[in-house]
């Protein structure tokens, strides 16, 4: 019996040491759990695929590279039929355009609307001493000209001929260059003419201060006569001393110094074609100018740099027909058709490029434009 009492006593015992036994395990578990876990090995990392490596080129000699080099040329054209009026609505097939012999492809027509003007206005004071009238006549009709074919994105310039090239004024809207024109003095005496070295002077002015985008135009009102620019004026010297040491007839001294005048409109020509530039000339002395040997060898040099840039050169019947005159190149100028196009040469910079426009679709048509171009340093 006590046997029995006893084993009914300690169940109760038993079973509080066991859950004892079992808490003291339990509270030891996170630690045993954390030492486990920080005993296992790290995972693997993510798999990546690998980069398909890029094969090596095979080894070969230098490569034969290919340069194209290209400059877009603008052409500015005059078109008129047999009665001198313009012809209008012409498109690309309608022309054709040689560079050096070989056919271009003309990317596009521009329209003159849409590109500017940059002008030089070459004013000349040397005939105003015995026609002080007809030289305000002369100033009123060019400061017309300006405010009739310049848009407010246009530009003037205004030279006066003399002794020397003058830049009067630089390059600056209608409305200023026409005002600068009309203060011009007259001269009171006698002044030597420098035509030739004003011309030049002038487009090399345009081409170092007016934008490549614009189309660049050299106005000259002057009957072209020129008797001090610096090449004649050294050269005359030298015909001078030798006419009168006897070494020179003044047959040999005329004829020399005739082909000094001719070089010297080769160089206008060249700094005027060198600076994109179209030439147009207006000469007030009229028919006149035709009945007298030097004054025709004047004009003649102006027809042949407006020739060969693709302009005109005008001789007005007179006075009131200045203004008339003017209006024709304002409207030519703003009538021309602007031929675009690249050229692919290899040409050197410096070297004279010849194109020849035409329009094959039209029998009567009458092209001006200029007859080659200078390519820009690369």
């Amino acid at each position: 019996m006590t046997l029995g009492v006893e084993k009914r006593l300690l169940r109760p015992a038993s079973l509080l040491g066991v859950l004892a036994l079992f808490l003291s395990i339990a509270s030891l578990t996170p630690a045993v759990q954390a030492q486990g876990v920080k005993e296992l090995p790290p995972p693997p990392p993510p798999w990546k695929a690998k980069p398909t490596p890029t094969p090596k080129p095979p080894e070969e000699g230098p490569l034969d590279v290919v340069k194209v080099t290209s400059n877009l040329v603008m052409v500015p054209v005059s078109v008129t039929d047999t009665q001198g009026n313009a012809i209008q609505g012409l498109t690309k097939p309608d022309f054709r355009l040689i560079e050096e012999g070989k056919e271009q492809e003309i990317t596009e027509i521009a329209n003159p609307e849409q590109v500017p003007l940059s002008i030089a206005l070459l004013f000349d004071v040397s005939s105003s001493v015995s026609q002080k009238g007809f030289f305000n006549s002369q100033q009123n009709a060019a400061a017309t000209f300006l405010r009739l074919v310049m848009k407010p994105a246009d530009k003037a310039a205004i030279f006066t001929i003399t002794g020397d090239a003058n830049l009067i004024q630089p390059l600056a809207s209608a409305e200023t260059s026409a005002a600068k024109m009309l203060t011009i003095p007259a001269a009171t005496s006698a002044v030597p003419t420098a035509f030739y070295d004003t011309v030049i002077a002038a487009a090399k002015y345009l081409e170092a201060n007016s934008p490549s985008n614009y189309r660049r135009v050299v106005v000259v009102l002057s009957d072209g006569d020129d008797n001090f620019s610096s090449m004649l004026r050294e050269l005359s010297r030298a015909d001078a001393t030798a006419q009168l040491s006897g070494r020179e007839t003044p047959a040999a001294v005329r004829a020399s110094l005739l082909e000094r005048h001719r070089r010297a409109v080769q160089q206008v020509q060249q700094a005027v074609q060198k600076a994109d530039a179209i030439f147009y000339s207006v000469n007030p002395g009229g028919p006149s100018v035709k009945l007298n040997v030097i004054a025709m060898r004047a004009e003649t040099g102006m027809e042949a740099i407006a020739e060969t840039t693709g302009g005109t050169a005008f001789v007005p019947e007179s006075d009131q027909d200045l203004e008339r005159v003017f209006r024709q190149v304002a409207a030519e100028l703003r009538g021309q058709y602007l031929l675009e196009y690249y050229g692919n040469s290899e040409a050197p910079a410096g070297q004279f490029r010849r194109i020849q426009v035409t329009v094959p679709s039209r029998a009567d048509a009458k092209v001006r434009a200029r007859q080659g171009y200078y390519p820009k340093a690369k």
